[in-house]
């Protein structure tokens, strides 16, 4: 388990270009690179895939029990060296404690033992930023922490100043990038948009690994990152079981927000999944036992999507007598209408009632635990789910009779319940995982 965290003091510093050009810059040095994402993110994934070609894995201590977090590590067995990121700053998490914490990338750290590598923006500041690293380091005492890499440094002299503030307070610097404009990913409502969506990711991931092996001390990470003796308790080891034996996965740019856990975990158990793509106007197969639409953006192809009569019927064939769900974009593609952010109503699926509108855009984040009220694809009624919504959409009409109960990370009641009506469920979280017994 060598290994460090990518972290930083708040979002916005830019630890995902670091991410993704010390993953390149590793591989290229010829290391088996396992990469992984602190917190609950289905975007950042598929870019650490691609800059290291191995796929990454969520680490949630709020929502994973420890068995799971075990199973997941263990991905990391043939690798090099682990390099994980972690989401909003180091030590953000949620007030009540999870199934194994609260969901901060500082938990993460300590439990697997990797040294946190803290980028911070130094601009507008140089000796201050040594009080902000400091504070860092000392806030959990246990936690390992390798030093920082100076983000976004103006000139030598603010370099040299900046140094002698970290230099006194102790702390290592392991690198320092200069100020580029050029470094930033296109962004768009729920962060960076698709790996696949890039116009020319290799190119730009190359160049990120360039920028760091000129400015960051790759050698000393790699030596911050040296395993110690961290012995683990040994539990049984299990990744989410398949809802069905063939399951149609819809897959494309307006579906594409599913973990790679689940996914592993279904294929692990044997599942056949049958990708098909509802923009390209095909229908689920006729022979899945179950459709799962996974979330992603509808809104941008609302249109195409209401024209698509190919895929709706198919989807409306297999509704009849086999399970359909979907998840937050998923889940509005199988209402009744999507109003897109210029006011035009788009038919949708029609399989559920709901209807839902980007015309007034509402902010929806936060893990969700849901109790199901009814049964939903691999889960009982009465069986709790852990999960994480995140989305802009308002709900104009959601009739059909409530999936769940569902709260937020605090058990505070969140009126979107999710709906089943028939053969069809759906939820406005992302499922992580379901309670164990």
């Amino acid at each position: 388990m060598r290994g460090v965290l990518v972290s930083a003091p708040a979002s916005g510093t830019g630890k995902t270009t670091v991410m993704l050009g010390l993953l390149r810059a590793l591989a290229d040095r010829g290391l088996t690179v396992q990469p992984f994402k602190s917190g609950p993110d289905y975007i950042d994934p598929a870019f650490h895939r691609a800059a290291c070609g191995r796929a990454s894995f969520n680490l949630d201590t709020w929502a994973m029990d420890a068995g799971l977090l075990d199973a997941l590590a263990s991905e990391a067995e043939g690798a090099d060296f682990c390099v994980a990121e972690g989401s909003m700053g180091l030590y953000d998490g949620v007030a009540t404690e999870g199934q194994s914490g609260f969901g901060s990338s500082a938990e993460t750290a300590r439990r697997m033992g990797w040294p946190v590598v803290l980028v911070i923006d130094v601009g507008g500041q140089a000796q201050s930023a040594a009080a902000t690293a400091l504070g860092f380091k000392q806030y959990m005492p246990d936690l390992p922490f390798a030093g920082v890499i100076l983000n976004r440094c103006a000139s030598p002299r603010h370099e040299r100043l900046t140094r002698l503030g970290m230099e006194r307070a102790g702390i290592n610097v392991l690198g320092v990038l200069p100020r580029r404009g050029d470094l930033a990913l296109p962004e768009r409502h729920l962060g960076l948009v698709q790996a696949v969506e890039h116009p020319d990711l290799d190119a730009a991931i190359a160049g990120y690994a360039d920028f760091l092996r000129d400015h960051v001390d790759l050698d000393a990470i790699l030596a911050a990152g040296d395993s110690r003796d961290k012995s683990r308790p040994t539990r049984a080891l299990r990744l989410p079981p398949p809802p069905a034996q063939r399951i149609a996965l819809a897959q494309d740019a307006a579906f594409s927000f599913t973990y790679p856990h689940i996914l592993k975990g279904w294929r692990e158990a044997g599942a056949e999944i049958l990708p098909f793509s509802p923009l390209a106007d095909e229908a689920p197969s006729a022979e899945a036992d179950l459709v799962w639409l996974p979330g992603g953006y509808p809104e941008l192809h609302a249109g195409q999507l209401a024209a698509a009569n190919t895929y709706r019927a198919g989807l409306q064939r297999h509704a009849q007598t086999k399970p359909v769900h979907g998840e937050c974009g998923g889940y509005m593609a199988l209402g009744a209408a999507l109003i897109d952010k210029q006011g035009v109503r788009h038919q949708m699926a029609g399989l559920l009632g709901l209807v839902t509108s980007y015309e007034k855009r509402k902010f929806h984040l936060g893990y969700r635990r849901a109790t199901l009220q009814a049964a939903m694809p691999g889960f009982a009624a009465g069986q709790a789910l852990r999960g994480h919504e995140f989305h802009y959409s308002t709900i104009l009409d959601e009739p059909d009779q409530p999936l769940a109960q569902v709260c937020d990370a605090d058990g505070n009641p969140v009126p979107e319940t999710g709906s089943v009506n028939g053969h069809v469920t759906g939820t406005f979280f992302h499922l992580i995982t379901g309670e164990q017994p």
